[in-house]
């Protein structure tokens, strides 16, 4: 008598990572996709006086074991006294392939100061955190 088959794991118990990340707070508005339809990852940032989308290597992507991954971008470029940057602390999330689950993390708008005469004196970044909640799902890009 041989041995019966072995079955592959139910669908439902199947863990995926999210690729999608819908997220708002204190006027912020966040979508974070790691893949789309046309390949690169984009990011959609929007508050009361910025929109904009982010494409491919505009969005500067880094993980770190303790925090999770780092998604930034530069909201506002300047040439010659500094930059806006946005952070979004994306958390480490397991799914199913259908599921959708609620998240809180948190933004970070970090000013960046610098001068093309001389260095600015003092600290030269300066922090502003924004509590984000949404959903982070998996779609089929």
């Amino acid at each position: 008598m041989s041995a019966a088959p072995a079955t592959a794991p139910a669908a439902a118990t199947m863990i995926k990572e999210p690729n999608l990340f819908e997220l708002s707070g204190g006027g912020i508005h966040v979508t974070y996709a790691t893949t789309t339809f046309a390949g690169p990852p984009q990011f959609y940032y929007h508050d009361g006086s910025i929109s904009k989308l982010f494409t491919g290597d505009q969005i500067r992507v880094t993980k770190d074991p303790a925090l999770g991954t780092l998604v930034s971008v530069t909201i506002l470029p300047t040439v010659d006294t500094g930059s806006t940057t946005f952070t979004l602390l994306v958390p480490n999330i397991n799914l199913r392939m259908s599921d959708v689950a609620n998240i809180t993390t948190v933004g970070i708008t970090t000013l960046h100061k610098f001068s093309i005469v001389r260095p600015p004196q003092g600290q030269t970044e300066f922090y502003t955190p924004h509590a984000l909640s949404g959903t982070a799902a998996f779609v089929v890009a």
